[in-house]
């Protein structure tokens, strides 16, 4: 099925000067419709002039530079604000280390372009039947496993890979989800958006993929982000419990403040 609409790929980068061509060579190369914008973080490492490069030898990469690393949330806000005013029917996010499957994107937008069961996110999921994770520590798996089942013990979301970093969403309902502020900056950001989706009434599925560790590069992942999804998770827990709020979109940010209109 190839009744996708116009798909974005957004990728966001910091110091991935190693694997960006490469990722994106492939990824162009297994569906070759979808068009790619880059979204760099101000690399010192000079992945913003390789992206550039990128571009300039092919029409279906665009390059977004952002000044300084300011987390993953908002430099997909950043790149969600650059795909509305281009009128994309699907947005895709991937990262940039090679480590989620290109292989599996066709599978992931048919899902989502699937009409006799509308969804309105399509997650690829390393811990549904058929999803499974290559040379990765077992600390991670372990706390990646207890991240997704703290999850789904504190919210709604019934969602095997709530945290997962590759997902494609249907542009329409992405917009109206992000209208007001989205103040989580690192992995949390997956989780926030995946309740908004829930909350909205839209339906979830998941894709399992082989998720590979990377091969280059230096992970993102620390005690920062780590603590920041646990902290915000219990936040929306207790105040769902307590009858103050249904999605991150009404309840208050983490400094205390209302919500505003998005900083997408």
């Amino acid at each position: 099925m190839e009744s996708w609409g116009r798909v974005l790929v957004i990728v966001p980068t910091y110091n991935e000067i190693e694997s960006l061509e490469r990722v994106l060579g492939t990824l162009l190369g297994a569906v070759p419709t979808v068009h790619v914008l880059v979204v760099d973080d101000g690399s010192p490492d000079g992945t913003g002039a390789l992206a550039d490069r990128l571009s300039q030898s092919d029409e279906r990469i665009r390059v977004l530079h952002r000044p300084t690393k300011s987390g993953l949330g908002q430099a997909y806000l950043a790149g969600f604000a650059w795909a509305a005013a281009r009128d994309f029917d699907v947005i895709v996010e991937m990262d940039a280390d090679g480590s989620h499957p290109a292989e599996t994107l066709p599978l992931m937008l048919d899902r989502l372009a699937d009409r006799t069961d509308p969804v309105g996110l399509v997650i690829g999921s390393r811990w549904v039947d058929g999803g499974a994770v290559e040379n990765w520590p077992t600390r991670r798996r372990l706390l990646s496993r207890a991240g997704n089942d703290y999850v789904r013990f504190a919210l709604p979301l019934r969602v095997r890979d709530a945290t997962a970093g590759y997902r494609a969403y249907d542009a329409r309902l992405l917009r109206r989800i992000t209208e007001r502020t989205v103040a989580s900056r690192g992995y949390c950001f997956q989780i926030d958006l995946a309740l908004r989706v829930h909350d909205s009434g839209a339906g979830i599925a998941e894709v399992p993929i082989l998720f590979r560790e990377r091969q280059s590069g230096v992970s993102k992942m620390s005690r920062t982000i780590v603590f920041e999804a646990l902290f915000r998770v219990t936040q929306w827990g207790v105040l769902r419990l307590f009858g103050r709020g249904t999605s991150p979109t009404v309840a208050r940010s983490a400094d205390g403040d209302a919500p505003t209109s998005s900083a997408a």
